[in-house]
């Protein structure tokens, strides 16, 4: 029996070394011949919404805080997002913004009033952080301005003052109280929101009563920023009858229209926990970030019946995953942690878009800071960077990139119902010259050996860790982070080792 048990421990024991050492060969083709339209910065914008711990703790501590800070600012957290090089943010929401009177957040702090954050737990919403803190935050971290504008309960008068008074120089009533309150000189609003989610939260709309909607606001948008990119409520995920209505209807109106976008591993009802889930759900949660294409594509393809010049941006400025919050955090706050599993979904989201620049030249990922699927995780002084952050500035590079056609053919990763290619490619020439590819092996138990049709030599930095979950935490802070990483020739074609569950950037020379 004892000899028999040392036998079965061996197999067991032989069998576990040989899945750990498991490949799959993956074949990788660039065609450098033909470069699509350049990856806009403003696909790796960012979401701050008046939400939980996002702005108040998350970015906003104030100038009296003894957590360090600057000008009310929080140190550490400004510092890491001028590192990934945040090109823009949207503020104030969301459905926050739908309720949101740009009055109550100008003028001296101790006089602003107290409203209700209705939408996100019924709790105070002091106010504090308002036009100035946010435009001068922007300007802070060296982003643009997104300004998502009230359509859901304001007006089309209330939204163009707003405007006026963020923008306007000269001896105006509006550019006199800025600068009374404390601004000079007019700041830059890019991208202003003409409503959120106005088939839901944004009041719950009809798609024609909506797009009327959308001509009216958008043509005092327009006459008071001219230059603004303005920015229509568009589809909820597969709603392609509105886009159709709303192409059709306002698409002349505006320079871009939404696309909002939710990975949740289950349902809605049930979404599952963002630590501790099953690989099961590893593998589910991957296959829904990956119909990120079709919604894509789907989309894009109404808009060329109306627009085939393709002037009118798709923008998909709510994207990323969404899970039951953390057991014991405040209801509505929508806090969660941040795993492998979430820069999978980083990567594979921005890969598609990098495939999609003809139409996908803005998108938001939700959200900054302590919500949803956050680059930063706070808790008082403390600080920690996630899995996601850590894609993002990997993906650094992508920024201003004219991308390349490329091909992954392999084996699938499968399991159960769940059938998706074991891994992703993207690759671009950066703004620096280089050529720069990103790779992706969804497979949580495979590593891949990826054979690619470039020659030389290429180093970068690899994502990966021990679980499907691995994650920081305040104790652990680094307990996933990149590590260096290169490429050999094989056969005269540049290879990559790429272990399981990983994500690859590397520049190739």
């Amino acid at each position: 029996m004892k000899l028999l048990n040392r036998a079965l421990l061996a197999a067991s024991a032989m069998l576990m070394a040989s899945g750990a050492q498991a490949q799959v060969d993956v074949n990788v083709t660039i065609d450098t011949s033909k470069p699509g339209p350049k990856i806009e910065r403003a696909v790796y914008g960012h979401f701050a919404e008046h939400l939980g711990r996002g702005i108040y703790e998350g970015i906003w501590v104030g100038p009296d805080s003894s957590i360090p800070n600057t000008k009310g600012y929080r140190t550490d957290v400004v510092e890491a997002l001028r590192k990934i090089k945040v090109p823009m943010v949207r503020w104030p929401g969301g459905c926050f913004a739908d309720d949101y009177d740009w009055r109550d957040g100008i003028g001296p702090r101790d006089k602003r009033p107290v409203r209700l954050n209705k939408f996100w737990g019924g709790v105070p919403e002091s106010n504090a952080f308002g036009t100035h803190e946010f435009l001068d935050f922007a300007e802070l971290i060296g982003a643009d301005a997104y300004v998502a504008a009230n359509m859901g309960s304001g007006t089309p008068r209330e939204m163009a003052r707003w405007l006026e008074y963020m923008t306007a120089d000269g001896s105006s009533a509006l550019a006199q109280e800025r600068r009374a309150n404390g601004r000079e000189k007019p700041w830059t609003v890019k991208y202003v929101g003409v409503g959120n989610e106005s088939w839901g939260c944004g009041g719950q709309m009809r798609v024609e009563y909506a797009a009327d909607l959308t001509r009216r606001f958008s043509s005092y948008a327009g006459l008071h920023a001219p230059s603004t990119v303005r920015v229509a409520s568009g589809a909820n995920a597969d709603d392609y009858n509105w886009t159709e209505v709303l192409m059709q209807r306002a698409g002349t109106q505006v320079e871009a229209i939404s696309l909002h976008y939710y990975t949740i591993p289950k349902d809605w009802a049930k979404k599952g926990q963002a630590t501790g889930f099953s690989e099961t759900e590893w593998a589910s949660t991957l296959k829904n970030a990956l119909r990120m294409d079709e919604l894509v594509t789907r989309h894009s393809v109404i808009m060329d019946k109306y627009d085939p010049e393709k002037k009118v941006i798709l923008a998909v400025d709510e994207w990323g995953t969404w899970y039951d919050q953390e057991p014991g955090s405040t209801p509505g706050f929508l806090y969660q942690q941040n795993s492998l599993r979430d820069a999978q979904v980083a990567a594979l989201t921005l890969n598609i878009f990098h495939r999609h620049t003809d139409r996908v030249r803005i998108a938001n990922i939700a959200q900054m800071v302590n919500v949803l699927q956050a680059m930063i995780l706070t808790d008082k002084d403390k600080m920690v960077l996630t899995p996601t952050y850590h894609v993002f500035d990997m993906y650094v590079p992508f920024q201003g990139a004219t991308p390349y056609p490329a091909r992954a053919t392999g084996p699938n990763y499968v399991l159960g119902d769940v059938s998706i290619p074991s891994v992703d490619v993207s690759a671009a020439r950066g703004t620096d010259g280089k050529l720069w590819l990103a790779l992706v092996n969804v497979d949580p138990d495979k590593a891949a050996r990826v054979t690619t049709n470039l020659t030389g030599k290429a180093k970068g930095r690899v994502l990966s860790g021990t679980t499907i979950d691995a994650h920081n935490s305040f104790t652990k802070p680094d307990a996933i982070k990149p590590a260096s990483y290169s490429g050999k020739l094989a056969g005269g074609k540049l290879a990559f080792d790429l272990p399981a569950k990983s994500i690859a950037v590397v520049m190739v020379e």
